[in-house]
């Protein structure tokens, strides 16, 4: 069970529509593909999705630190040396979805060698999660209009809509109009990428305190200590910490500094050997965890229902496994399918993520 290769192939994959948030928008999926292949031929695979306004990585930069630094480092280890594998990784600073690739890769690999699912050898809690679907910027009639065709075609009833524009009058007025067309039917948070300030995230939660909201999400910088500190002490609802939160140093900073109350694991950023010390340290301290997206494609999606599905506390809420649906296209052989508000995880050896070699020869960039 050597590793012989770790390859990335960068692919583009344009969605239906783009998703817009506070921090940006997304109008192609350039993703990169990575493979790591062992001596008994176990290919294992991930997907890991830049996103350069949130942690500084490109598709080129992925490229090319897996193919100069990490592959060279981990070409001749055992799939079962993982603190080894995890150790060399470290050694970079930064580069979290590159990293989080190789290792979902790796436990994929170890999976279909071993003769179990990813999500057996994590924890084997279920095999299934209830769903979350993300709503971007929008008109509220157009936010209204996609919330009710997830509901009725997939059985989708908790959304998390995208907030922090400035005025913040934009993104309450499409809160309030789901609210007021679906009732108390579907559950509702929010989500602001950090673009307001403390004082304005308190203004707006005040504005929705009649909502319902069950979660706020990253409404204001983690920078401003203070200003979150202060922010957080008022909220009645969990302040859930994201894209502060991408190591578990500074998932125990953020909490016990009072600048959150819940964390969100994405896999994607943290892949399942980090994502599980998470978890552990928010089973530890006994807050709320939150599967989060990184607008992942079908195979990233596939790598978060199996890790959520692992544990009874990232299995509690629904996990954000729905916004593959916005891509034109993917790359899996099999498609992900969502019935009845909930995503299952793949019973087969390692993820049970088949790739069409046609859609891959397709849309790969190189």
């Amino acid at each position: 069970m050597k590793i012989t290769h770790v390859e990335a192939i960068p692919f583009a994959i344009p969605y239906r529509k783009p998703l817009r948030f506070a921090s940006g928008e997304v109008h192609v999926a350039e993703h990169v593909l990575v493979r790591v292949t062992t001596d008994d031929g176990v290919v294992g695979v991930a997907e890991a999705p830049p996103r350069p306004f949130t942690y500084g990585e490109t598709q080129g930069g992925i490229i090319s630190v897996i193919d100069g630094i990490f592959a060279p480092q981990l070409q001749g280890l055992d799939l079962m040396e993982r603190e080894q594998i995890h150790g060399r990784l470290a050694r970079t600073v930064g580069n979290p979805t590159a990293k989080s690739a190789i290792d979902m890769a790796i436990w994929d690999a170890l999976g279909q060698s071993l003769g179990y699912s990813v999500t057996e050898l994590l924890g084997g809690y279920t095999d299934r999660m209830r769903v979350t679907h993300m709503l971007g910027f929008d008109e509220p009639a157009v936010m209204v209009a996609e919330a009710e065709r997830m509901r009725d075609q997939y059985g989708i009833s908790t959304f998390k809509v995208k907030v922090g524009r400035h005025p913040f009058t934009l993104d309450t007025a499409g809160v309030r109009a789901l609210r007021e067309h679906f009732g108390s039917t579907i559950e509702l948070y929010v989500d602001g990428n950090r673009g307001w300030s403390a004082s304005e995230s308190a203004r707006a939660m005040r504005e929705m305190s009649d909502l319902g909201l069950t979660l706020a999400e990253e409404l204001c910088p983690a920078d401003d200590v203070l200003g979150r500190r202060w922010l957080v002490q008022q909220l009645d609802v969990p302040f859930v910490a994201d894209e502060s939160v991408a190591t578990p140093a500074e998932v125990t900073r953020e909490l016990l500094g009072g600048s959150a109350t819940a964390v969100s694991i994405k896999t994607a950023r943290t892949g399942f050997t980090t994502s599980r010390r998470v978890h552990h340290l928010a089973e530890g301290l006994g807050i709320e965890v939150v599967m989060g997206n990184q607008i992942d494609g079908q195979l990233g999606s596939l790598c978060s229902v199996a890790f959520g599905a692992a544990f009874e506390l990232t299995s509690r809420r629904p996990g954000e496994l729905s916004n593959f649906l916005d891509m034109s296209d993917d790359l899996l052989a099999e498609p992900l399918e969502i019935h009845g508000g909930e995503l299952v995880a793949r019973s087969g050896p390692g993820l049970g993520a088949e790739l069409d070699p046609d859609k891959l020869a397709h849309y790969r960039q190189n």
